[in-house]
């Protein structure tokens, strides 16, 4: 099982970016995702997260300009980005926690990080 995500760039202060990660192998089903983000010299931190039911919830500081979302017959997860912000620079991962076919229990999985730079 791997995650691919795509998407990432260079931007001006309130532009758009939509960010995308694909989970793919041998997979029986997916339970929570999610995406990080990781400035220089700062901590990972939590930006928003989606249950397989659709519920979400969002780091406060991107509550109203970020909609995270999910294709489960994709097993893909999006992070639109509205508004962005130079502080909204980081990098990007995805996370999910997935059942493997064979496999006992769930597993919790990273993508590769994809790079957001905001230029103000």
């Amino acid at each position: 099982v791997q995650l691919q995500a795509s998407g990432g760039g260079l931007v001006q202060a309130g532009g758009s970016l939509r960010l995308s990660c694909a989970a793919s192998g041998s997979i029986f089903s997916i339970d929570d995702m999610g995406w990080y983000r990781q400035a220089p010299g700062k901590q990972r931190e939590l930006v928003a997260a989606i249950t397989s039911g659709g519920s979400t919830n969002y780091a406060d500081s991107v509550k109203g300009r970020f909609t995270i979302s999910r294709d489960n017959a994709k097993n893909t997860v999006y992070l639109q980005m509205n508004s962005l912000k130079p502080e909204d620079t980081a990098v990007y991962y995805c996370n999910a926690n997935i059942r493997g076919i064979g496999v006992r229990g769930v597993r919790n999985y990273w993508g590769q990080g994809t790079q957001v730079t905001v230029s103000s």
